[in-house]
């Protein structure tokens, strides 16, 4: 009976609670989702609601005015001695109209609701901007302290007499606000945090406060501990509310803020606003950075191994000397960007836009290019062995002395490249655009050219050991003393070509277009010249011995008054071979 009795008893209480919850005021200003089992988390509406209504809305601002100002009133000659202070607890000898405790517990009746939305915290920014009653240093330097103290938990691990989560929970359900104690804590110190990050910005911005207001939102990194993990625990904190919860709230307010040292190691931070923002040396391995803006931000000597940032927009930001290695850059926006020394080794950079970005030195091995843009790009001097860079737009590109030995150019546009010195050794080249490019000195031994566009190509004293030329244009070329011994040019076009002086020891010029080329001074020792189209060349003082002109097209041809002839072969089947060297060679 007593079990029955119980059951009764059981549905008369939730019969009682629901029509409860129906009648609940319409002005509850945080929607709740609560499950009811443990396992289920509770999530909670991120947009605050202050109030139902303009009047109620400038009523709690006009409460916030009036705590801002209080909070910075002070009968005390320390004041003016505020921005001496680096870190640490207030000074007792400090007197304030309103002690820590009352501070504490207006920040989180104010704050403990919701998070902060853009448009209050440019109100709350306008106000301490202009107002003459609230003093920002003193405001700041209150403010870290209460952040300081919301970091170690000091607040949520108090007993329940001084728990002020617990009693601005329990204050909020009396006006029939359901929310969570982690909640209240989590909403109250990142809404503290904003404040922060907009208090050092805009002192940033007044010379008379730069030096005075400097905040460090995961500590200021020191000698004994080089990375400072602060921020992660409140990322971690913030986010066991809801996946995102961190980036989603304080994301859009990082912008400009001093995370220097910082270990932000497996992060969430997507889409967050990091634009002009400090982040040098700091660890962000493994993180999620999508869609971050890192516009102007200084990176240098950060660590992103492995980190995941597709689509990111790092225009114009510093990266030098920064470990990209294995990152997920595709998408990503890095025109103007400087990544000398970078590590991008096996870095994922396809169809990534790296427009007049700084790459010189940089380490790019084996790293995924393709379909890049790399317009006007610095790769000077840059490791990219084994790197994809299929398809990708090199165009006017300085890659001067870079290593491109066994890499993937197929495809790709190198018109009016500098590659002056570049190894090119084993490269593959396919239908790649060299058009206009100067290569001088470069190393091509052993590249795949096939269906390559080199014509206007500057490869003065360029070596091609070993190199598969047929069928490549390379008219208007400038190859004079290049190595070009051994090297497959058959059925390529070299019309109006300058092989001044070029070394040409057992070149295939099978069927090749030589129309107007100059070969003045070449060695031709041994060249296969037989179907070459040699009409209007230019052969003076050319060594020619064991070269075989067998159906060359010797047309309007121009030779030396002493050129030697001994040991060519083929003459007798060469077709519209000038008269008088006919006469000279005794072939009439």
């Amino acid at each position: 009976m007593s079990t029955y009795l119980s059951q009764v008893w059981q549905l008369l209480r939730n019969y009682v609670r629901d029509i409860s919850l129906q009648e609940m005021p319409k002005t509850t200003s945080v929607e709740t989702k609560v499950g009811l089992s443990p396992g289920k988390s509770i999530k909670v509406n991120k947009s605050v609601k202050f109030a139902q209504g303009n009047l109620q809305e400038d009523s709690w601002f006009q409460r916030l005015q009036e705590s801002l100002e209080k909070w910075t009133i002070s009968n005390s000659s320390l004041t003016s001695k505020i921005g001496d202070r680096i870190s640490g607890p207030l000074p007792s000898e400090l007197c304030l109209k309103v002690c820590d405790r009352q501070m504490h517990e207006e920040i989180y009746d104010l704050l403990g609701t919701g998070a902060l939305k853009l448009e209050i915290v440019n109100q709350i920014m306008e106000l301490v901007a202009n107002s003459q009653k609230i003093d920002p240093k003193l405001l700041f330097w209150r403010l870290e302290d209460f952040y300081r103290r919301w970091c170690q938990g000091e607040f949520i691990d108090a007993t329940p007499d001084d728990n002020l989560p617990q009693k601005t929970k329990l204050k909020l359900a009396t006006q029939n606000i359901a929310i969570g104690l982690r909640q209240v804590d989590i909403y109250t110190g990142l809404n503290v945090l904003i404040l922060l990050l907009e208090l050092h910005r805009y002192a940033q911005e007044q010379d008379e406060l730069k030096e005075k207001i400097t905040f460090y939102p995961s500590a200021q990194p020191d000698t004994d501990n080089f990375f400072t993990s602060q921020l992660l625990r409140i990322i971690n904190y913030s986010d066991a509310l809801d996946i995102g919860n961190f980036s989603s709230i304080v994301g859009q307010f990082l912008k400009g803020g001093n995370f220097r040292s910082a270990y932000l190691g497996d992060a969430n931070l997507t889409g967050a606003d990091f634009s002009g923002a400090d982040l040098s040396l700091a660890y962000l391995g493994d993180a999620n950075l999508t869609g971050v803006n890192f516009i102007g931000a200084n990176l240098s000597g950060a660590n992103f191994g492995d980190a995941n940032l597709s689509g990111a927009n790092l225009t114009g930001a510093n990266l030098t000397g920064a470990d990209l290695s294995s990152t997920n850059l595709s998408g990503a926006n890095l025109s103007c960007a400087n990544l000398s020394r970078a590590d991008l080794n096996r870095a994922d950079l396809s169809s990534t836009n790296l427009s007049r970005a700084d790459l010189s030195r940089a380490d790019l091995s084996r790293a995924d290019l393709s379909s890049t843009n790399l317009n006007r790009a610095d790769l000077s001097n840059a490791i990219l062995f084994g790197a994809n860079l299929s398809e990708a737009n090199l165009n006017n590109v300085n890659l001067n002395h870079a290593d491109l030995c066994r890499a993937d150019l197929s495809g790709a546009d190198l018109s009016h490249a500098i590659l002056n010195g570049t190894n090119l050794s084993d490269t593959i080249l396919f239908s790649t655009n060299l058009s206009d490019a100067i290569l001088m000195a470069a190393d091509l031994s052993y590249a795949k050219l096939n269906g390559a566009k080199l014509n206007n190509a500057r490869l003065n004293g360029a070596m091609f050991l070993g190199a598969d030329l047929s069928g490549v244009d390379l008219s208007r070329v400038s190859l004079n003393e290049a190595d070009l011994s051994g090297v497959i040019l058959s059925e390529a076009d070299l019309s109006g070509a300058d092989l001044t002086d070029a070394i040409l020891f057992g070149t295939d010029f099978s069927y090749a277009n030589l129309n107007s080329a100059n070969l003045s001074g070449s060695n031709l020792s041994g060249a296969i010249l037989n179907g070459a189209n040699l009409s209007h060349s230019n052969l003076s003082y050319a060594i020619l011995s064991g070269a075989d002109l067998s159906d060359a097209n010797m047309e309007k041809m121009t030779w030396g008054k002493k050129q030697q002839w001994e040991g060519v072969r083929g003459l007798k089947t060469a077709v519209n071979v000038p008269e008088a060297l006919k006469e000279e060679l005794g072939l009439n």
